[in-house]
Parts: structure tokens; sequence; C-alpha cells
């Protein structure tokens, strides 16, 4: 890591991150320059402006002093105090009509007030009472419906759950396994970016019957002792299996999916796999687990067959990236497909080294085939989650 790339006890790998966080923090200095954060009043007014998407920040600098002004104005709001704990001024109505100021202890009763003040206590108290029927109201069709949701997201998660326990059943399944293709088939795909006509391998037996339930089947991915044993799909664009299970129907979770520049046969050098980061661990939900060297220790072996043939790939870096801007000149790993060139490719392995969370004390040589896992990083804004591994068999 570089030294001086540190901004507000926070530390940076990359040049562009540390920029980053230096422009949130030149953002900062003039809120807080034109903000009292000792007024409830002010930071009440930021933390509406910041919902409201007027500040936006790209580091976590930024995010520690979101998290600051969101905590300062949930404590303004329930105790209406500033922080030297003396009471904020109330604001509202004096009331008007009273015949009497009451002694200590006396109850008022509406007929202390005259007849025009007391038709407009009535109305405003039955202005309340329908309002808080109508609270009661929301709130109860509020928790029927968050209570729905989340039963409906069990039983799609369950769904799915079993589906794919299905799908991995019918490996080595002989139901639908008739030939998908022939050794003197030929087919013309893109290779490298031309066409060229290509003697397409068999397909692997075990994988014949989940091909022929659905052709956009390019492979199975399997962690031992994890959730992740899933298929991996490829089409045509990026987004189709951000949304679309194995069967092809809408869902939430998604698919384990090859980027679609990747080739499986004759293989890119870097095949990149994408899934999302789901709070129940689903997909790639625990492959934020690699960020621990323990985790890694126990689980550094992946196993990725392609329809084609079969893989294992031992892991060798451990990193957090975000999606850059087209014209941000900087290493992106998801662009890394192919490399050109002996030096290229260790250009990218040295990059890749410096960003990784620990050393694995495993590389790669120019010829090395590689694997990319790559999931959401919620910690920061467009982040990325990605484990980098090297074929073995």
């Amino acid at each position: 890591m570089a030294e001086g790339h540190t901004v507000e006890g926070r530390q940076f790998r990359t040049k562009a991150d540390y920029e980053a966080a230096l422009r949130d923090k030149k953002k900062i200095d003039a809120i807080k320059a034109k903000t009292n954060l000792n007024d409830p009043q002010d930071v009440l007014a930021l933390y509406e402006q910041m919902r409201g998407g007027t500040y936006r920040f790209e580091s976590m600098v930024g995010n520690d002093f979101d998290d600051l002004i969101y905590e300062l104005a949930e404590k303004y709001k329930k105790t209406g105090t500033d922080p030297s704990g003396k009471q904020a001024k109330a604001r509202g109505k004096v009331r008007k009509g009273k015949k009497k100021e009451p002694a200590d202890g006396e109850k008022i009763s509406l007929e202390d007030f005259d007849k025009d003040m007391q038709k407009e206590i009535t109305a405003q108290l039955k202005a309340r009472d329908r309002r808080r029927k109508w609270l009661v109201a929301l709130c109860s069709a509020g928790a029927i419906f968050g209570f729905g949701y989340f039963i409906t997201y069990y039983y799609v998660a369950e769904r799915t759950e079993a589906g794919y326990e299905e799908l991995a059943s019918l490996k080595n399944s002989e139901i639908l396994a008739e030939p998908v293709n022939s050794s003197e088939e030929k087919k013309v795909i893109v290779v490298r970016g031309e066409q060229e006509e290509i003697v397409l391998p068999d397909i692997l037996d075990e994988y014949k019957t989940l091909y022929n339930k659905n052709k956009k089947l390019i492979g199975w991915l399997k962690i031992d002792d994890t959730i992740i044993d899933y298929p991996v799909m490829q089409t045509s664009n990026n987004e189709y299996y951000l949304t679309h299970n194995f069967n092809q129907e809408k869902d939430n979770n998604g698919s384990i999916f090859m980027d679609t520049e990747c080739v499986a046969y004759p293989r890119s050098q870097n095949l990149i796999l994408y899934g999302h980061h789901m709070k129940s661990g689903k997909m790639f939900g625990d492959l934020e687990k690699y960020a621990k060297e323990s985790y890694y220790q126990k689980h550094s072996v992946i196993q990725f067959d392609t329809i084609y043939e079969k893989g294992v790939y031992q892991v060798m870096y451990v990193f957090r990236a975000r999606v850059l801007k087209e014209n941000e000149i900087a290493f992106k790993y998801y662009q890394f497909i192919e490399a050109n060139s002996g030096e290229e490719f260790n250009s990218y392995m040295n990059e890749m080294a410096e960003m990784s969370l620990y050393d694995t004390g495993v590389t790669a040589e120019y010829g090395d085939e590689l694997l990319t896992l790559s999931t959401c990083d919620h910690s920061q804004t467009d982040g990325r989650f990605v484990v980098v591994a090297k074929r073995i068999q």
C-alpha cells in the first residue's frame, strides 16, 4: 500500500480511491463551514438535503460523515435537544380564548373555554382521532404487507433452493441425455473477435441432461462446504440472468453467469463469473467470507467445470474494487479476459496482488488459466468483491 494514502483515519489501496476520499473531505469541510452541527435545525435541514441527493459521496470518508449526520438527526428527532442537553425551543400556537389560568394541579375542562374555542377544540380532537385511526390502519396494512413480503421472499428462496437441488440431482442423469452434437458437427462461433469454424468437443456426459433442459448452460460451479453449488449460464448479454433462474423464470436471486465476452472453448485465459450478493447467502452471498484469511485457508479450492471439460482451481487473490468510469485510466479486473503478452499478464497479476487483502502465496504465469468470481460489495459505492483463482487441474 502506498504511503500517504490515508484520509480521516481511512487507508486506501489505490490512487483512484484515495483521490475520491480527498474529494469527499473537501466537500465535507465545505458543508461544516456553513452548517452548525450543534444546531438541531441545521442538522435536520442538512439531513433532508442529503436524503434528497443534494450531496453525494464517493468513498468511506463520505459514508462516515453520512452516518454521523444520520445519528445526529435521529438523536434530535427523539430528544429535541442539542448536544449540550438544553431543551430545544418548542414552536406552537398559543392557546387563546381561555377563561382563566388553571391553578397548579387543577384539571382543565372544555367548559373553561368560550363557545367558539370549544368548537375549535372539538374539531381538532375529532381530526386527531381520525388521524390516529388512519395511522393504525396504515400501520396494520404495512405490517400485513411486510409479513406477506417476507413469507413470499422465503417461499421463493426455498423454492429456488429446491430447484437447484433438483438440478444438481440431474448431473450424470440420462433422462434427457441424447447426443447434443457429434464429433463431425461444425459450428461457426466468434473467437477472439473473429468468426472461425470450430469443431466443438462433446458435452460431458454428466451435463447432457441439464444442457438439453436449457442450452444456455455453460458449466457448473462448486465450492465444498459452502452454499455455492450452482449451474453457470451464459447468454448474449450480462443482464438476463441477473433476474432469471435456470428455468428462465423471473427470480430476484438471478443465476450465476459467465461474462458474455468469455469463451468456454477454445477457452479464454480468464473466465469471469458473476452472481448476486444475496442477504440469504444464496448465489454469491457468502463469497465475502473470503475477506477473512482463515476462511480462505479452509476453502482454497474451487471446482468449475465447463460443459466441455472439468477443472479445479486454487484461490490466488481476494480484493475489493469498484466499477470505474469508462474514461478512468486504471486496472479494471472485469475487462481482463485475455492478456496479449507476458508483460501485460504480469502487469495484471501485480495489480491484483497489490489490491489483495492478504498474501496466499499462490502466483500465476503467462499461459495459466484463471477463474474470477465477482459480486457486489455494499461497503462502497459501485463496489465489487472479487476472488481470483488459478487452474491447477
